[in-house]
């Protein structure tokens, strides 16, 4: 079999990214003959289709991408799948959907927010983000690479450090993660909240905003942010740095810092809905907050970049969920627990690396999407 896959590449550290990249490694490592070339670069991406003819094209995006990860190879005759790691309504992009062989989705909310918003599901497969289980590994305290990071964190001998990452803090969760410490600060551990967000423009004000929440919760001086541009290469050891992975993410279509926190032998809080629900068993290898309230919208505006009209204003007939809010009861509960108890981290993060190689690791996912293919389109 012969795989062009369209992703963002050369990769950076960021999810989408990775995910292409493991794939392609996945794929190379199984035998099979492949490509990754970039989503965006129609010219390069003609240039594999004419001399590489590829049996498939994966592109991997979300629902605004379509333009590009299936109307584009279409053009030439070739099969797209998309590899859609999104929710969300689908827009214009129906019937093209509808129509393709095979649709990948990156878990069983994801494919239920499809069908939610339309779409029929009867050609829609569940596979997962992969996890590099040789690079997320569980890393002793002593590591001097490991006892760096905390050092330049800020993070003091006998302190636990509970950790976020995201493209922004809010949106894993971060504030209710702030107002559930602030809950416990007077009887837990001596401990510090390390956000990491990825630099970018849109994040500066929310960065702002998060920290005048600490401030105003009295924690501010326990809340440390970092801004830094980091290479996928860091993130194994900033895991393995932490004590806790706590992120209840507002919305999460798959969580892989979560899996590779786990993958790291780390427990994980989050919240009890979405990706979760395929990644976290909870009490086992997570703790899952109940979602204490679901933000709802009744219209949209979608602006460029996600495949329609800038500006295109969508009625929904059905109000959509677009946030879930975690418990901060539910989230002081479980940190407290975890922040107490050594054996139980250890018990949990043990779990959580036994899950994530028998069930994410980037080969068996490269297997796995082998399998799916050669049942739905008979591609060997």
């Amino acid at each position: 079999m012969k795989v062009l896959v369209l992703t963002e590449y050369p990769p950076s550290a960021a999810g989408l990214a990775t995910q292409g990249e493991l794939f392609c490694r996945g794929l190379l490592e199984a035998g099979v003959d492949v490509h990754p070339v970039h989503f965006e670069s129609p010219q390069e991406k003609e240039w594999y289709y004419r001399w590489f003819r590829p049996d498939v094209v994966v592109g991997i995006g979300f629902w605004g991408h379509v333009p590009h990860l299936v109307l584009h190879p279409q053009q030439f005759g070739l099969t797209a799948i998309p590899w859609l790691v999104a929710d969300g309504y689908v827009a214009a992009h129906h019937e093209v959907l509808d129509a393709l062989p095979l649709v990948l989705v990156t878990s069983t909310w994801v494919k239920e927010t499809y069908i939610r918003d339309g779409l029929s599901g009867h050609n829609i497969e569940v596979l997962p983000v992969g996890c590099d289980t040789d690079s997320f590994i569980p890393r002793g305290a002593d590591d001097p690479k490991v006892q760096s990071i905390r050092e330049a964190l800020g993070v003091g001998d006998g302190q636990q450090m509970i950790l976020t990452v995201g493209g922004d803090a809010a949106s894993k969760g971060a504030q209710e993660v702030m107002r559930a410490l602030a809950l416990i600060q007077s009887e837990a551990p001596d401990w510090k909240y390390v956000c990491k967000v990825w630099p970018q423009p849109r994040t500066v004000q929310q960065n702002l905003v998060d920290l005048q929440l600490a401030t105003q919760l009295g924690i501010n001086d326990r809340v440390v942010y970092s801004t830094n541009v980091v290479s996928h290469n860091f993130m194994p050891y900033l895991l393995d740095a932490c004590d806790i992975y706590a992120a209840p993410s507002r919305l999460e279509g798959f969580g892989m810092l979560h899996v590779e926190a786990n993958a790291c032998g780390k427990p994980v809080v989050a919240v009890r809905a979405m990706a979760f629900l395929d990644t976290m068993v909870h009490g086992e290898t997570a703790f899952l907050a109940e979602v204490a309230e679901e933000i709802k919208i009744t219209e949209g505006i979608f602006g460029e970049g996600h495949g329609i009209d800038s500006g295109h204003r969508i009625v929904f007939p059905t109000p959509r969920t677009v946030e879930f809010r975690a418990s901060v009861e539910d989230l002081a509960q479980y940190l407290l627990e975890l922040m107490r108890d050594q054996g139980l981290r250890r018990q949990m993060g043990e779990a959580g690396r036994k899950r994530v190689v028998d069930l994410f690791d980037y080969r068996r996912v490269a297997r796995r999407f082998l399998e799916i293919v050669s049942s739905r389109l008979g591609i060997q």
